[in-house]
């Protein structure tokens, strides 16, 4: 999917590009494919989905 010379990494490498942001949606996606949202999860170019990965509640920090 990715037009750059030459291609932009593959998902799992730190520089795919933007290709659209939606952040009134909460999704970006990335010139390899990938659909990442602003909860953390993604979903990759082939169907797979990763699950969000949000801190546990225990580690938040409460503002007094």
């Amino acid at each position: 999917m990715c037009a750059h010379q030459p291609s932009c990494p593959r998902t799992g490498s730190p520089a795919p590009h933007v290709v659209a942001a939606r952040p009134e949606q909460g999704w970006t996606l990335l010139c390899d494919g990938s659909v990442v949202f602003d909860d953390t999860g993604e979903l990759l170019p082939d169907g797979r989905v990763i699950a969000p990965h949000r801190a546990p509640a225990g580690r938040l920090v409460v503002a007094a």
